[in-house]
Order: C-alpha cells, then sequence, then structure tokens
C-alpha cells in the first residue's frame, strides 16, 4: 500500500530536495473551478484555451503555485507542514498540454522549526516559469498514513449543447412564431426572451387583456410584438394553427395551455397540419454527464404506439439531428432486456424496425435494439453483459415503447440527472415548439434554436 510520509525539522537536512511532473490538462482547469467556485468563462472556456490571458491566468494563480503547495504538503516537509509565508515570481504563462516539472530545496533552517525552501517550476522546453521562496514550519512528529486515492472532481456545464445550438442558428433569420396563449409571466418571458436572441419573431395569440396583464406581471414591455387576440386558449390554438396554414407563421410555440388543447387543433383532418408522416415528439436533453446531445421519442405524444407508427418516429427523429449537426446518428430501441422475448411486445417492434432498417424502411442511422437504458448509454454496461453493438454505450437517439415510458425517463433525468430539456413536434407541417410549463428558460432557447434550424435548414417532414 503507497504511503504518504513526513519528515521531521530534525530530519530535515539543508539542500534536501522533492518534486514532481505534471502536465496541464483542462481537467486540472475544471477542478480548480470546482473547488474554488470561480466559474468566469475566460478561466473554465475551452475556447480561451489558446489565449494568453487564459494561459497566464493559470500559471499565476491557480496551478504553479498549486503544484508547489502540494510538494510541501506530501513530500517535503510533508503532513503537518504549516505555511508561513511564500514570494513566488511568475515567469512565463503555461498552456494546455505543457508538462511542468516542480521542485523544492531546503535552503536554511531556523529557529522555531521553521525552514525556508527554494521553489522553481520548469517546463518542457528547459524554461522558468516560476520561481522563488516559501517559508514554512516543519512538523516534530512522524506521520506516515496510507495514501488516499483522490475523487474525481468535474465541473458540470449545464447546457453546453443548447448553447452549440444557438450559436448554429447565427446568421439566419428568425422564424416568425406564433405563441399560443401566452398569458402567463414564464412563457411569455421564453418567448421574449428567444426574440431577443433572435431565434423567433413572436406573434402572440390568445386572449389580449390576459396576455398584456401577463406582460405587466412580468415587466415586459410587449409595445412592439403582435398580438392576434382571441376569446380564449382553444381558440387560440385554431386560430395559430389556421396562421400556419395560410403560411402567416413558420412556427408555433405553445404557450400556457395543455398540450392535447394544441395538438388537437393540430392534429385536425380538415384544417389540421398534418402531413404523410406521422406527427411525433423528440426531447433533446443536455445532460451534464454524458458527453454528447441525447434525444428521447416519443415521450409527448403518441401514448402506445403501433409498429408502422414507430417507424415514422424513428425517422423523424433521424432527420431531426441531421439537422442539427449528428450525420449518422447511432439509435437505440429502448426495452427492458437486451434479447427478443414474445412476452415483451417492445422487444418484437425493436426487432423488427432494425430489420426494417436493414431494407431501407428506415434511413440516415443506425438502428439496433432492444436495448435496456443502461445498456444504451454505458458502455461499461454494455461490455459486462457482452453486448456487441455500434449502439450500444454511445446513443444519440433513444426510442422507448410507449409514452408512460419515455415521459418518466426524461423527467428522471431531468429531476435526478440534472438534464435540461428541450421539446420539439415533428411531422407536422412547420415545427411546433412544445416546452413544459416548468422548463427554465435555456430549455425554451434551445427548443427555439431547433425550430429556427428545422425551419431554415431541414424544412417540416
Amino acid at each position: 500500500m503507497a504511503l504518504i510520509e513526513n519528515r521531521t525539522f530534525a530530519e530535515i537536512a539543508v539542500g534536501d530536495t522533492a518534486s514532481l511532473v505534471r502536465e496541464l490538462t483542462y481537467k486540472d482547469v475544471e477542478v480548480f473551478a470546482a473547488m474554488s467556485g470561480d466559474v468566469n468563462p475566460m478561466h473554465v472556456d475551452a475556447a480561451f484555451a489558446k489565449s494568453d490571458v487564459f494561459h497566464r491566468i493559470v500559471a499565476d494563480g491557480m496551478w504553479g503555485g498549486a503544484l508547489i503547495s502540494t510538494l510541501l504538503g506530501t513530500e517535503l516537509p510533508g503532513p503537518g507542514t504549516i505555511w508561513v509565508t511564500q514570494s513566488l515570481n511568475f515567469r512565463r504563462p503555461v498552456g494546455l498540454g505543457d508538462v511542468l516539472t516542480v521542485s523544492v530545496t531546503v535552503t536554511q533552517k531556523k529557529d522555531g522549526n521553521r525552514v525556508v525552501l527554494d521553489c522553481k517550476a520548469i517546463n518542457q522546453a528547459g524554461e522558468a516559469v516560476i520561481d522563488g521562496v516559501a517559508e514554512v514550519v516543519a512538523p516534530v512528529e512522524k506521520i506516515s498514513r496510507p495514501r488516499i486515492d483522490m475523487p474525481e472532481v468535474a465541473l458540470l456545464d449545464r447546457g453546453r449543447h443548447y448553447r452549440r445550438l444557438i450559436e448554429m442558428t447565427r446568421g439566419l433569420a428568425p422564424i416568425r412564431t406564433a405563441v399560443v396563449h401566452p398569458v402567463d409571466a414564464l412563457s411569455l418571458v421564453g418567448a421574449i426572451e428567444a426574440a431577443r436572441e433572435k431565434l423567433i419573431v413572436p406573434v402572440l395569440v390568445g386572449p389580449a387583456a390576459r396576455i398584456r396583464a401577463a406582460g405587466e406581471a412580468a415587466n415586459l414591455d410587449l409595445s412592439s410584438y403582435e398580438i392576434v387576440a382571441t376569446e380564449h386558449s382553444d381558440a387560440a390554438a385554431v386560430e395559430a394553427v389556421a396562421m400556419a396554414r395560410a403560411g402567416k407563421v413558420e412556427a408555433l410555440m405553445k404557450g400556457s395551455l395543455h398540450t392535447d388543447e394544441l395538438m388537437h387543433a393540430v392534429v385536425n383532418g380538415d384544417h389540421g397540419l398534418c402531413t404523410s408522416r406521422r406527427i411525433s415528439h423528440v426531447f433533446a436533453l443536455d445532460l451534464p454527464n454524458y458527453p454528447r446531445p441525447l434525444f428521447i421519442t416519443d415521450a409527448a405524444i403518441n401514448i402506445y404506439p403501433t409498429l408502422e407508427d414507430k417507424r415514422d418516429i424513428v425517422q423523424n427523429a433521424i432527420d431531426l439531428v441531421h439537422v442539427l449537426g449528428i450525420a449518422m446518428p447511432k439509435v437505440a430501441i429502448l426495452s427492458a432486456v437486451e434479447t427478443v422475448s414474445p412476452k415483451i411486445k417492445s422487444t418484437l417492434d425493436a426487432a423488427a424496425l432494425c430489420k426494417m432498417a436493414d431494407r431501407g424502411q428506415i434511413t440516415g442511422g443506425v438502428i439496433d435494439g432492444p436495448l435496456a437504458f443502461d445498456n444504451a448509454i454505458s458502455t461499461e454496461a454494455a461490455r459486462t453483459k457482452g453486448i456487441a453493438s455500434v449502439v450500444a454505450g454511445v446513443a444519440d437517439i433513444l426510442v422507448v415503447p410507449d409514452l408512460e415510458a419515455g415521459n418518466m425517463l426524461a423527467k428522471q433525468l431531468e429531476y435526478l440527472a440534472g438534464a435540461q430539456i428541450a421539446g420539439i413536434v415533428l411531422g407536422a407541417r412547420v415545427p411546433i415548439i412544445l416546452t413544459s410549463r416548468a422548463d427554465k428558460i435555456l430549455a425554451r432557447l434551445g427548443s427555439s434554436a431547433i425550430a429556427l434550424l428545422l425551419a431554415r435548414r431541414g424544412g417540416a417532414s
């Protein structure tokens, strides 16, 4: 077992030295941010990783000094050391990938168990990065204990995938969007923020007095936005759909009304927005601990979809992520088990969908199933169960058996795993931004960005 052991004042001699070698990685920057609470983008955003300012910040205040502290506290003198003073000079910036050799050397022993040490950090080119002097109180009692494995520490960057989507929309003209029944502050704020980000041009459809009252309650100036007055939420949904049919708006956004109320107008056989493709819903999740965007379908529209419905649900999701920049998405058809069983209908549907993909009835993605949730998103779980699959562990799209399973899965990821959730309805004549009343602003902006990319780059299905 590895030990951590100090050198007492009596054991230390002038000329004693200790050193360590470390490479600066972005992980180090994350750890310092997590410890200090400093999440200034200039300090933690990889976009700044090549700037001189970023390098200087890391070298001067965070990393090099901490490595010297590590040597003093764990090697020389080691555990029990009390830091008294330091005087460090920062000679050169340090960049990601630089390798530092850090050393401390005893130059003087003083009364009161004090030890003066020369401190240096040299980079891989042999250049001095840090030099200076530290004075410490050395321990007088011997300490020798097992070395503790340090826990993994990471800075959770919530919303990073949505910010990427918003960046993808730069240069695209915002879409004229009917915001249906925005009579509460949250739905109004979401629409106005999307307008400020130049994602949409909102047209507020609903009872005018209630919309204006909600604006006043949220301290929003609505004078520059068009209001199309209707009597109630039902009428607002019908009017918004009619505007989309007439080409007056390019997208719909759900406000403060129930999903089924809006969708009833959307799927109306004579006056709705149906196409030849089955209408379905996709949750776009931004999970802080998952390395890529994750999409779940269908968790809001189709309650118990048939196999034919599922074919359209899968194709809708694949077409969506193509527009979002994923050229060949990996699609996991979820069930409770990984083997096909006639007792579990979802496993039969999964097998059939995979064969439909083999026959060209579903295109544009790599599909596998049935897969349990753990095998779909964890390579370790898939490896443990001996599942050989290019989808297992790295899924982009999760296709759930039914709405109940999908909705519970998405909400669990939101409330237990810190996911941000955006929502979009596909297969209609125009994109439909389907947000929850509990959605945060960034998720609403993510939904709006998806709708804009669909309208400008993909079109409605």
